[in-house]
């Protein structure tokens, strides 16, 4: 293993070949990438009009389910009027059923003592079964203000209406969700005697439809009045649940607009997570009606053949690049040849056998006058051995001192990347935010709940005071001048308590559920000669950490006195700091971890500020609870 790692290392055939693979791996990547990535747009943007155009053929298949319904009631709905006698409304609600596949149920209801023989109550009630058709007169129950009967009664109008089918008087049910188009009836003298409702099981027509979705996992679901669901593959939702009520208005933005845009008629298609997935739902209402249709189409459904593919050519680029590999070796290898004969001889004359000749070379192309070179060089090494020795000892000196500095350079380029990456990733999460919930609040256009609205504003606010806090750190770090300017003025005469508080009032308007106790060992009259800017900024970094990193439940600012030197000590209870963060916790643009809030600047420019008002910030490392940190500023 040592003589392979060793010839690769010696071998310029592998050096030069790796090399040239390493130029080709990212222009190949790159092209490969942007390929896929066009790819991924062209599947996805494809698989929005193949659901949209799958969502209006199911749209116009539920039209047409809708209006058979709604023509074998218009058709039939004279003679119940026209022969007006119990046992013939029970044949017409039997007929209707029965002549009609595609109906499910059919009830034909009477206002109060129409019928004196049947008492208050008549209604006839027609249900399909697997095999039979059936119909009964219902018992005794006020199905008056029930919303098939009441609805139509009060619009004076044939109207749909959604609703849960329970059991009211009889076992004979369709279960689920009922679809039903209802028809007030009117006597010769125009007077209201009842309502015939005919019934569409949306369950039966669920299944019909969910076999034509266009990928594994993608689901039809319809909202009615306040986005109530009325067809969804999740039954517990349905009828008891809005699409609104599990949507949080932090982390769930993008369901509350795609609700807002269901229930106010609109058509189109998002890109929406439920349940953690991303999808794409297409949305459209159903016409006549105040329900909203739409298809939910899972991305990673959509995208399967594409991560097959993926899995599929990974193996297959890697394969190439080591046939590239294989194949640039064998190239530069016969092209040096000349080279390695070239420098066997060298390596030989550098280990000390000056008797071996170079002979000059009959070519004058760029390897023979290389082969030239070092022969009319042998001629005169001898003389110069001991100034080349020298001078190869001041070169590695310069090499070694040329490899520090670069990597000096590289991590102080590194820290900079890292720095604008996190400042930009900080500046940019809550400024998606706030402007994600303005959009939703102009989209609301004031209908949301006063609760809602006053949670929205909360995080617009929080996100705001974030942002604030950023740009102020920010110029503090960069605004040299103006800070040079501060550190002059150190004779201000500041109160130990009111600057104390001034930064309670400070961390409470950025947490205000956490309560920051205070205790004080000096009088409220109390003061020093110091920079009153300075010392709060610096006071205000240490509560606002404790706060945030903290359980939150034992924040303590506390002012000591001890001997000529002031503290300002706040601790905190949590898990602390550990022993590999605490020797880099005051270096410029380190966080402990990465993926934290934060730019990494807060603490170093505490204690730059603090040392610049001849005192300084201590870890208190004894404290096992949390974290305390102590600021030791003198008196004078």
């Amino acid at each position: 293993m040592r003589n392979i790692i060793y010839h690769f290392r010696q071998s310029l055939s592998w050096k030069l070949s790796l090399g040239i693979l390493l130029m080709a791996i990212p222009i190949f990547a790159l092209a490969l990438g942007i390929l896929f990535e066009q790819s991924r747009k062209n599947i996805k943007s494809d698989a929005t009009k193949h659901v949209t155009s799958m969502l209006n053929t199911t749209t116009e298949h539920f039209l047409r389910y809708m209006e058979m319904v709604q023509t074998a009631t218009d058709i039939n709905d004279w003679e119940v009027i026209d022969k007006f006698h119990p046992d013939s409304i029970k044949n017409i609600s039997h007929y209707i059923v029965a002549l009609n596949g595609h109906i499910d149920g059919c009830s034909i209801s009477m206002e109060p003592d129409v019928f004196p023989k049947y008492g208050r109550h008549f209604s006839v009630y027609t249900v399909r079964e697997p095999d039979t058709v059936t119909t009964v007169i219902e018992e005794e129950y006020e199905y008056f203000e029930k919303i098939w009967y009441k609805k139509p009664h009060t619009l004076g109008k044939p109207c749909w209406a959604v609703y849960y089918d329970e059991s009211d008087s009889l076992a004979l049910t369709l279960d689920g969700m009922i679809a039903s188009y209802n028809k007030p009836l009117y006597d010769a003298n125009k007077r209201f005697v009842g309502v015939i409702s005919t019934d569409l099981s949306l369950l039966r027509l669920s299944k019909a439809i969910t076999k034509e979705v266009p990928y594994e996992d993608s689901y039809f679901m319809m909202t009615g009045e306040e986005g109530r669901f009325c067809l969804h593959p999740d039954t517990a939702k349905l009828f008891n649940k809005t699409i609104f009520s599990d949507a949080n208005p932090e982390e769930n933005s993008d369901i509350i607009a795609l609700g807002h845009e269901m229930t106010t008629g609109k058509k189109g298609t998002m890109s929406v997570k439920i349940d953690g997935k991303a999808c794409i739902v297409s949305y459209q209402p159903v016409p006549g009606t105040d329900w909203s249709l739409a298809l939910v189409c899972p991305e990673r459904s959509i995208l399967m053949n594409y991560n097959r593919l993926s899995i599929i050519i990974t193996p297959l680029v890697i394969i190439g690049m080591l046939l590239i590999l294989l194949f640039s070796i064998f190239t530069v290898a016969h092209a040096i040849r000349p080279l390695n004969k070239l420098t066997k001889k060298i390596q030989r004359i550098t280990a000390g056998d000056y008797d071996e000749q170079i002979e000059t070379s009959p070519y004058n192309d760029i390897v023979g006058r290389l082969q030239n070179s070092f022969a009319t060089m042998q001629e005169s090494l001898s003389q110069h051995v001991s100034d080349i020795q020298h001078m190869n000892d001041e070169t590695s000196k310069r090499n070694d001192e040329l490899v520090r500095m670069s990597e000096l350079a590289k991590t102080a380029n590194h820290q900079k990347s890292l720095f604008i990456q996190h400042v930009s990733h900080q500046i940019r999460t809550p400024l998606n935010i706030i402007m994600g919930f303005a959009q939703v609040l102009k989209e609301s256009k004031g209908s949301l709940p006063e609760e809602e609205m006053k949670s929205i504003t909360d995080m617009i606010k929080h996100n705001a005071q974030m942002l604030n806090r950023m740009v102020l750190m920010l110029s503090d770090c960069s605004a040299k001048g103006e800070t040079e300017e501060l550190y002059k003025d150190k004779n201000e005469i500041v109160s130990c308590n009111d600057v104390a508080q001034e930064c309670i009032s400070y961390a409470n308007e950025h947490f205000p559920d956490i309560n920051i106790r205070f205790k004080t060992d000096v009088s409220d009259d109390f003061s020093i000669n110091s920079n009153h800017s300075l010392l709060m900024r610096s006071i205000r970094e240490l509560l606002y950490n404790a706060c945030k990193y903290s359980d939150g439940r034992n924040v303590l600012m506390h002012v000591s006195e001890l001997g000529s030197m002031v503290r300002f000590i706040v601790e905190d209870t949590g898990t602390g700091i550990s022993e590999e963060d605490v020797s880099r916790l005051f270096e410029m643009f380190t966080k402990t971890n990465d993926l934290s809030e934060g730019l990494g600047i807060g603490l170093p420019l505490a204690r730059r500020h603090i040392r610049n008002l001849n005192g300084d910030i201590i870890l208190d490392t004894n404290y096992q609870e949390g974290c305390r940190f102590i600021i030791e500023i003198s008196k004078i």
